[in-house]
């Protein structure tokens, strides 16, 4: 990771630029940053530069936010084609909860996949991540010790984040019958909340700033009114984010309904704990959506707050769940960012997939455009986080700048580099990320990180994870019932 005295011009075929509010595109552009910071944006910088890098067919960009940033070994693919989720492992049965859960990874396996992730994301162009990890496998929640080495792996690649461990006062398992049920523990999730708060004055603006604090109670349904209602405070009070997964499944709708006699949002509202600085994953369980027959303002009780939506549309669609859709929720003025949340952690891809939604949802190509998305990936998550230096490339906003390399023929024929992205790019597209002035990512390679050995390392983790399957899952079956292969895999013949 280096950088370099003194100004820095970068010129492509495609510059994106920032002015009067929204980004521009300039053809055969140049962008000069010195030290952390980009001072100009345009055509014939008029001053001396200490160096130049030209990227030829390339398209310059501002970094992309990411709000729900995977930062585990991602369990989406055990869920992918094994249904129901409560029967597969995704929800604790009794008999693992009432034996005592236990950690399924070491403090060792925790701290390198949170750095094989940040690689991950800086790879995909992401250059502000607010992590995300399961807390399936975990004894309750995350914790400082885990967090501090994600703080510090942050600061070694370079990545820009906001990080604070997730808590929870309760969670769902499946009881012997087979029912969904909840067990809460307030004292834990008190506890849980001052952990993390401490946690966050620790490491506040540490490695130039780049690491701030957030607040990450986990779930919706996996919190108390207390809990809720305490950290909205301490979020507010401290003017920090706070993210808070709502809205992502019936299950758990039908459960703040059973339980509060309100759906989730108005549940929050009446909390106190919906303001500007609320982060909701995902929201596509909605009052008047095809997925929830209920009539409600809950759309309009999130706009009203300042909340901003959280739009995750990759791990969404593989659900069989979508927004409808992104484009009503920005006509009735909602602020949404987006969020990978799965693997691959490929903004370009989950902006992909949720154009194709939202014009299936709505049934019309005109729906969404390209640029809409791209917004959201850049504008609309640094918007949700009040940092109008991040997600633009103007003069004064942070130098966190991405280049997508568009020299090759996989991506066909342009005619708009937005458009070409949302067509037929990809995060491999991806050649070089510039992080707070520091180039953490050359041609390709990140300094320090062996991409090739990590993944060795990553599924020897993740078969470990597998095995240990059977302990958590309803009934406890074998790996093999748990999850299913798509076709017969013949016996070897004996030799």
């Amino acid at each position: 990771m280096s950088a370099v005295q003194g100004p820095v011009l970068l010129t492509a075929r495609w510059v994106v630029g920032h002015e009067n509010g929204r980004h521009c595109l300039y053809e055969n552009g140049e962008v000069v940053f010195e030290g952390d910071r980009i001072v100009y944006v345009g055509y014939r910088y008029p001053g001396q530069v200490a160096q130049r890098r030209d990227y030829g067919r390339a398209l310059i960009g501002p970094g992309f936010v990411d709000l729900d940033a995977l930062s585990d070994l991602d369990t989406t693919i055990l869920g992918f084609d094994n249904s129901p989720a409560w029967k597969k492992g995704r929800i604790w049965p009794e008999s693992y909860m009432r034996q005592g859960p236990y950690e399924m990874y070491t403090a060792a396996e925790l701290a390198f996949q949170k750095r094989y992730a940040f690689a991950q994301l800086i790879r995909n162009g992401i250059t502000t991540a607010l992590p995300i990890a399961s807390l399936f496998y975990r004894v309750w929640g995350e914790t400082r010790d885990e967090f501090l080495s994600a703080a510090n792996a942050a600061g070694e690649l370079g990545l820009r984040v906001y990080l604070g461990p997730a808590y929870r006062s309760g969670h769902t398992y499946v009881a012997a019958d087979g029912r969904i049920r909840c067990h809460y523990d307030e004292p834990r999730g008190m506890a849980g909340l001052a952990e993390a708060l401490a946690f966050g004055e620790e490491i506040e603006g540490r490695h130039n700033g780049r690491v701030r604090a957030m607040l990450s109670p986990d779930r919706i349904e996996t919190c108390t009114p207390a809990l809720l209602r305490a950290s909205a405070a301490a979020a507010r009070e401290r003017n920090i984010p706070i993210r808070l997964h709502c809205c992502q499944s019936r299950l758990e709708y039908d459960l703040v309904l059973a339980q509060h006699g309100m759906s989730p949002p108005e549940w929050l509202q009446s909390l106190d704990f919906l303001s500007e600085r609320a982060l909701l994953p995902h929201g596509t369980y909605v009052s008047g959506s095809r997925h929830i027959d209920r009539p409600g303002r809950d759309l309009e009780i999130i706009r009203d707050s300042g909340a901003s939506i959280v739009h995750c549309p990759l791990v969404s669609g593989r659900h069989g769940a979508t927004l409808e859709s992104f484009a009503r929720y920005r006509k009735l003025g909602m602020n949404i960012g987006m969020g990978t949340d799965t693997w691959p952690p490929d903004m370009v891809l989950n902006m992909q997939v949720g154009m194709m939604l939202c014009r299936v949802a709505d049934a019309s190509a005109e729906a969404v455009r390209s640029e809409d998305y791209y917004d959201a990936a850049t504008v609309g998550g640094a918007d949700a986080l009040g940092r109008p230096d991040l997600g633009r490339l103007a003069a004064g906003a942070k130098a966190d700048i991405v280049v997508f390399d568009f020299s090759h023929d996989r991506n066909g024929q342009m005619i708009d580099p937005i458009q070409t992205l949302m067509v037929s790019g990809s995060g491999r597209d991806v050649s070089q990320v510039i992080i707070d002035g520091r180039f953490v990512m050359v041609d390709g390679r990140i300094p320090g990180f062996d991409a090739r050995l990590a993944q060795e390392q990553a599924q020897t983790q993740f078969d470990g994870l597998i095995a240990r399957y059977p302990d958590r899952t309803w009934g406890h079956p074998p790996v093999d019932r748990i999850f299913s292969s798509s076709y017969p895999r013949p016996a070897r013949s004996p030799s």
